[in-house]
């Protein structure tokens, strides 16, 4: 996973008032857990705008006045008009324990199936995943090259080593399905052949009788 490295400073105090004054000056109180104790602290916002606006995924080292702790960011609290920083819990992590966190997927290559004419069905474009920080690797990358209409990449799928997908097995990640203007075209071929077979059996059928017809007018006039 890639890291990135934020400055950050403990708080001294703790409250409402206090975060609202934090906040006033553009300041997000942040939490820290899984350590040995929970600490509180905070940075400047924009501090967190390669953390937060972007789909990858990072080992964050908040470096504090006096250490390092590496974590993972757990929760993020937006104001509901502006769409501000309010808050942000993190996790810390170890080389040892096993963390859970939702990886992106990167699907590479267009599908055979959407050349000729299906739709891609891109189900997950992140999956949740438990593994430790060293094994985790920032996407899964997923070759859809050879997908056919109707065929689906599913979870039980997917191997990467160290990495347990916390999804059914049997959920689908991506796939191309029949597009309907193709399903709608097939069924008018399909019609339009009967059709014509109808038609065709319908002059044999004509002919047959004509046949049938001269032949019995034949043997008419050789009675006579």
């Amino acid at each position: 996973m890639k890291t990135l490295a934020i400055n950050v400073k403990e708080r001294e105090k703790s409250g409402k008032s206090n975060t609202r004054a934090l906040r006033n000056q553009g300041n997000v109180p942040c939490v820290l857990y899984g350590g040995e104790k929970q600490v509180v602290f905070y940075a400047h916002e924009n501090e967190f705008r390669k953390l937060v606006y972007t789909p990858d995924i990072f080992v964050v080292e908040l470096n504090f006045e006096n250490k390092k702790i590496n974590a993972i960011m757990q929760d993020i609290q937006f104001h509901p008009v502006s769409e501000k920083i309010l808050h942000i819990d993190f996790l810390e992590v170890f080389d040892d324990k096993p963390v859970i966190v939702s990886i992106p997927v990167k699907l590479q290559g267009i599908p055979l199936g959407v050349r000729n004419g299906g739709n891609l069905m891109f189900r997950r474009n992140k999956i949740i995943t438990k593994g430790l920080v060293s094994k985790l690797p920032d996407a899964i990358e997923l070759n859809v090259e050879s997908l056919a209409i109707g065929m689906f990449i599913y979870i039980k799928d997917i191997n990467i080593d160290g990495c347990q997908f916390l999804a059914p097995e049997n959920s689908v990640v991506v796939g191309v399905k029949t597009a309907r203007n193709v399903i709608e075209e097939a069924s008018s071929d399909d019609e339009s052949e009967e059709s014509e077979d109808s038609n065709d059996k319908d002059e044999a059928a004509k002919d047959n009788n004509e046949t049938k017809e001269e032949s019995s007018g034949d043997s008419e006039k050789s009675s006579e």
